[in-house]
Parts: C-alpha cells; sequence; structure tokens
C-alpha cells in the first residue's frame, strides 16, 4: 500500500514533514509521497526519515493551476529542490503567495477579523502560510466555530474574504514538470466540478500538454467514483494514482494511508509511475 498525496507544515499541513514517513509506516504503507503546495522545502527531511523506516519515499509537490472558471490542481512526483525549472517557478509561486496573504490580512481587517501575518506564521509554524491556517486562527480567536465554518463564511471562493493567488496555466506547468523530471498527475479530477463529458474532453486535452497520471484514489471518493475515474485514466492511457490528501489537523477525516478508512493504493500505482520516467 502506498500513499501519494499528503501535506506537511511546510504548506498546509499540520504534521511536520519527517512525521508524514511515520505515519506512514504506522499504516502499513510501503511509500509514501509529501505533496506540499508549491514548495519542495520538507523533501529532504521526509526523505531522511523515510530512509531509516525503511520506507520508499517519493518527493512531490501540488501545483494549483488557472482553469476557466476556477483552480486545477496538478501533483508533480520525483522532482526534489536541487535547480530546475519548475523550481525557479515555485520560488516564484512562493513570492506571490506572500503578496496574497498581505493582501488577504488587509481584506480580514477590513470585514472586523483583525489577523496578524505573524500570527498566521506562527499558526504555520514556517512561511507556508495558507488559507486552512487563516481559519484555524480565526476558530482560536472566536471568530469561526470550526475551520469549514471559517471557509463557508469567510475564505471560500466567492465568500467576503477570499483573495485570489497567481497561477500558472496546466500547459505551462505540466510543461516545467516534464523539464524537471518530474510526472505530472491530475489531482482530485472531481473538484473541477465538470460533468463526464467534460471532464473527459478536459482530460484527454491535458493528455495532449503532457498530462501522466489521474488521481483516481482520492481520500474522499466513493467506490464508485473512483472505479469510473480508473476507468477514465485507462481510456487515456494514463496511470490511475491515488492518496489520502492527509492534512493532519486541517482535514481531521483523511488519515495518511488509508483516507477515511476505505483507501488502499496498490505497490503496483507506484511502479507504473516509474515506467514513465523520462529515460
Amino acid at each position: 500500500m502506498v500513499d501519494l498525496h499528503t501535506h506537511s507544515t511546510v504548506s498546509d499541513g499540520s504534521d511536520r514533514p519527517d512525521r508524514i514517513p511515520e505515519l506512514a509506516a504506522d499504516a502499513g504503507c510501503s511509500a509514501v509521497a509529501l505533496t506540499d503546495h508549491d514548495r519542495l522545502d520538507g523533501v529532504t527531511a521526509a526523505a531522511i526519515r523515510a530512509a531509516e523506516l525503511g520506507i520508499d519515499f517519493v518527493p512531490g509537490c501540488e501545483i494549483s493551476c488557472e482553469i476557466q472558471p476556477g483552480t486545477m490542481h496538478l501533483l508533480v512526483y520525483f522532482v526534489t529542490a536541487r535547480p530546475g525549472p519548475l523550481q525557479d517557478e515555485l520560488v516564484r509561486l512562493q513570492q506571490a503567495r506572500i503578496e496574497r496573504n498581505r493582501r488577504l490580512v488587509r481584506r480580514l481587517a477590513d470585514l472586523g477579523l483583525p489577523v496578524s501575518l505573524d500570527e498566521l506564521e506562527a499558526e504555520a509554524r514556517g512561511a507556508g502560510v495558507g488559507r486552512p491556517h487563516v481559519a484555524a486562527v480565526l476558530v482560536r480567536k472566536g471568530l469561526a466555530s470550526s475551520i469549514q465554518e471559517a471557509f463557508d463564511r469567510f475564505l471560500a471562493k466567492g465568500r467576503p474574504g477570499y483573495v485570489d493567488k497567481e497561477r500558472p496555466l496546466p500547459a505551462e506547468a505540466i510543461r516545467l514538470a516534464l523539464a524537471s523530471g518530474g510526472i505530472p498527475v491530475l489531482a482530485h479530477p472531481l473538484s473541477l466540478g465538470l460533468q463526464a463529458a467534460a471532464l473527459d474532453r478536459g482530460v484527454a486535452e491535458l493528455v495532449e500538454f503532457g498530462l501522466v497520471g489521474l488521481e483516481a484514489l482520492y481520500g474522499r471518493y466513493t467506490a464508485e467514483e473512483r472505479n469510473a475515474l480508473a476507468e477514465m485514466a485507462q481510456e487515456h492511457d494514463l496511470v490511475a494514482t491515488g492518496g489520502s490528501d492527509h492534512h493532519g489537523t486541517y482535514k481531521p477525516d483523511l488519515q495518511v494511508g488509508v483516507g477515511r478508512g476505505d483507501l488502499c493504493v496498490n505497490d503496483e500505482v507506484l511502479d507504473g509511475l516509474r515506467h514513465r520516467l523520462p529515460g
């Protein structure tokens, strides 16, 4: 069993990067990927701990891409913090995120929700501040009853506290991933909100750009949804990947390896990705 979608304190998870392999080992995983949002800072620490525990580690990240009318997430595997075109883009996106967070703090202040950058960085335990950290601070200050309510009332797209961030287009993100020796995979495809036929057309277009995999076995999907996405992956000659999308306390229903308890991604999935590596 493997888990190819997890997050740590480097982005918007509550567990340290070196804790992710520990959780994977406890769950019985033979391999785990760390896929923080737009960052690779945690992969070295996670890789070291995974080696100590004797489990396979896949370095990666999750990139937010701009589409109409919303956002698409792209998982990229087998990339590390060494120099490369994707890594350069991630540095630029990190700076753009910092500027977005400054605007977000000002927006919340205008709404009568005083939150400081210092508070957000303390919650995030670093520079990788995301909306879950904002939500957690709002809850702690009694301005929301739960992280979900904070999103529903203030932080979700279309709500008064939402501030957009810069994102690359999918074709560019896939190009950079491939140019850096990475494997690009469409994350949680149903989050695009498309009907089956439209999703199929969108996937076909992404394949033309160089997409390699489709995250069919996602932590929150039903068996029927997973099966349908696995069939779609097969039709497009994509690797049907999977993972929990573990965020720790920020998504408490999703646990490393097992998701909501019914997730099991076979080791062969990782083998399938490795077979698609260039060279």
